[in-house]
């Protein structure tokens, strides 16, 4: 028989064995690319054979075929992940067939064997040499390529002595045993999916995996589906989406959450959460233990996070927080102390790339720690003003910003600064009369040019193919940087950019406007479940001066003062804010209209009816379209195009300042007009 074919006598296999295995398997394996063809299947059952000595290939260099680029190998020990998807209802029915042709040939090979005896690992094979060898003490087999030049193998011992080489032996483990993946548990699965349908759903089961770990329940639900990777567009179908119930800014958001695990760490997360018995899983309640289970697996490698409330979590997927998943985000204030890069100093350093020298820190600290500045901060003032007091996410933010600013007082960490100005220099021999001549001193030399001032390093930019050189980059150590020569040289010499934040984002959160922030967040004069945006709880001052100088009672000035600075005064946003009802929100604009300080009209995205009166600018999302007048106010500046399609700049004002201040304008006749 050739490697071509396949073995099983299932015939109802081969149409199955297609690309869409590697689909099937999503985040379970490696190299997707790899799984593009056909002969999957075919491959894993021939090693298998091959193994325990089933089957002759019809030529000495004929090997079994490869599957994928051999990752698959992995689920020796730990087919129970497989199982697991092929057994519940948000599996779609073309890859459920898949996986249980899978774990059907999987029952009947060496690799559901207990007593087995089976390694895998890295190999360097010599050009010729055979795919696959066999002798008294066992069996090798390549399943797959790895970098540089190395094989992945499986080998199976039958001896008293390892078994034969495919080469030099780099690396090898023996694999898991132990755990769920018995042939006789995977047949029996198997069996019952064929027999009674995949395990019905459950939504409660969600819940108790959201509540025991703070996942977020799109993540939660992912992973109690047991697909904690969704890499294949449409993330979901029609179904899956209704199975789950989950919008799509849901799942999107949901993907995002589990970070960096690789596909090991998914495989590993759900190997051993099915019950000893799988029918369990049909009784009621089976879907919350594998929950439990796979909870405890959770908290075991990645801790608990916080659980925050629904309607936040909710609200922060809105809010799209730049690289940062909801759950991320909402981790960074209620648990930072355990987010990487914040809970202890970064010591970074300069290394080369083909691209250009760039900063770096082990196990993607510092990369973590970019992605949670340049999210956290831009956002803090959403946090402080649109979550109600005693929110967990708004009352750790004090401890988050007290977090960034300790890690940037460290000496170690260096930052982006951006690009320097080519009114500056074009290269690093250009500003030695600036920052000197002392070159960057780093765990590796640099390939190109450097200096270091000790708070500013510039490296020379490099040249592509085209023979053009780029221009030289910016790096700050933002522990140095502060109102002295040398930060102001650094300002002077970067490219004006507001796509190179970091610097600014230092500045503000050693400002004074992050300060009075933190001081309004942690202070008492603002009763729990009320919120900042709401001008009776938090200026009841200003309030009163708008109540006895219009004329107007509370209802009506808290609704005008809101309409003349809040970002987003949407009908739904002013009713949570202030606790109102619709008809009382009607009346307060109804006497708005009637004094002429608003009006009334309908426009895209702005989910309310009463407006400043003025021009009103237009923006495309993630943007807010707004008045002009109030786009003015909070320092929102037009694009290109007489949009409002930039970043909200960093609040110079707490809201009852803004409100103040907003008010005073008012008071001195440059008030909102047609």
């Amino acid at each position: 028989m050739t490697a071509g074919a396949l073995l099983t006598a299932r015939a109802e296999v081969v149409p199955l064995d297609d690309h869409r295995v590697g689909t099937a398997l999503d985040g379970l394996v490696d190299g997707s690319g790899y799984w593009s063809g056909s002969g999957a299947l075919a491959g894993i059952e021939r090693t298998a054979r091959y193994l325990a000595g089933t089957w002759k290939p019809a030529t000495p260099d004929e090997g079994p075929g490869t599957a994928g680029e051999g990752s698959w190998a992995r689920f020796i020990g730990r087919i129970g992940a497989v199982a697991f998807r092929a057994a519940v209802e948000p599996t779609r029915d073309e890859r459920r067939r898949r996986l249980l042709a899978l774990l059907e040939i999987w029952a009947d090979s060496p690799f559901a064997e207990p007593g087995s005896r089976m390694r895998t690992g890295l190999v360097r094979v010599a050009g010729g040499a055979p795919a696959a060898v066999r002798d008294e003490r066992g069996a090798a087999v390549a399943v797959g390529w790895a970098a540089g030049g190395l094989r992945r193998f499986v080998d199976l011992r039958t001896g008293e002595e390892d078994p034969p080489s495919l080469g030099a032996i780099e690396e090898v483990r023996d694999v898991p045993r132990g755990g769920w993946g018995s042939a006789e548990q995977v047949r029996r699965l198997v069996h019952l999916v064929q027999e009674r349908g995949p395990v019905p759903w459950d939504l409660d089961a969600v819940a108790v995996l959201r509540d025991g770990t703070g996942m977020g329940r799109a993540a939660a639900s992912f992973a109690l589906a047991g697909m904690l990777a969704c890499g294949y567009l449409p993330r979901l179908d029609d179904t899956e989406r209704k199975i789950h119930r989950l919008k799509v800014a849901e799942i999107e958001d949901g993907v995002r959450e589990p970070g960096r695990m690789g596909s090991l760490d998914r495989l590993e997360l759900a190997a051993d959460v099915l019950p000893e018995d799988p029918a369990q899983l049909w009784e009621p309640h089976g879907m919350r233990a594998v929950a439990e289970r796979i909870g405890q697996g959770w908290l075991e490698r990645y801790g608990r996070r916080t659980v925050v409330p629904e309607r936040t979590f909710s609200a922060v997927i809105e809010l799209h927080p730049s690289r940062l998943s909801a759950g991320r985000f909402c981790a960074a204030f209620t648990d930072h102390a355990a987010i990487r890069g914040l809970g202890s100093n970064l010591d970074t350093w300069i290394r080369n790339s083909d691209f250009r020298p760039f900063p770096t820190a082990e196990d993607w600290g510092l990369v973590d720690f970019g992605d949670t500045l340049r999210a956290v901060v831009p956002n803090l003032f959403w946090v402080y003003a649109e979550l109600p007091a005693g929110d967990p996410v708004r009352a750790g933010a004090p401890g988050l910003v007290r977090a960034l600013q300790e890690r940037l007082n460290h000496p170690g960490l260096l930052l982006d600064a951006g690009s320097l100005s080519h009114a500056v220099g074009r290269t690093v021999a250009d500003v030695h009369d600036r920052f000197g001549s002392r070159p960057y001193v780093g765990p590796e030399p640099l390939d190109v040019a450097s200096v270091d001032d000790g708070l500013t390093v510039v490296v020379d930019g490099t040249v592509d193919r085209r023979g053009a050189r780029s221009q030289p980059e910016l790096y700050f150590r933002p522990a140095f940087h502060g109102d002295d020569d040398r930060s102001r040289t650094l300002l002077a010499a970067r490219a004006g950019s507001r796509y190179d934040p970091e610097l600014g984002l230092v500045e503000w959160l050693r400002g004074p406007a992050c300060a009075r922030i933190v001081e309004r967040i942690e202070g008492a004069a603002l009763p729990s479940g009320s919120y900042e945006t709401n001008p009776v709880v938090s200026a009841p001052d200003v309030l009163g001066q708008v109540v006895g100088e219009l004329g107007i009672d509370e209802d009506a000035a808290a609704l005008y003062l809101q309409l003349l600075t809040l970002r987003a005064p949407s009908d739904r946003n002013i009713r949570m804010w202030n606790g109102w009802k619709a008809a009382r929100h009607q009346k307060a604009g109804a006497v708005l209209v009637e004094r002429g300080l608003v009006i009334e009209d309908k426009r895209a995205r702005a989910g309310r009816q009463l407006f400043l009166p003025g021009e009103w600018i237009h923006a495309g999302k993630p943007y807010q379209p707004m008045e002009a007048w109030k786009a003015e106010l909070l320092g929102v500046e037009r694009s290109y195009n007489g949009r409002l399609e930039n970043p909200l700049p960093l609040p110079t004002r707490t809201l009852p300042e803004l409100f103040a201040h907003a008010w005073e304008l008012v008071q001195g006749a440059r008030e909102p007009s047609p």
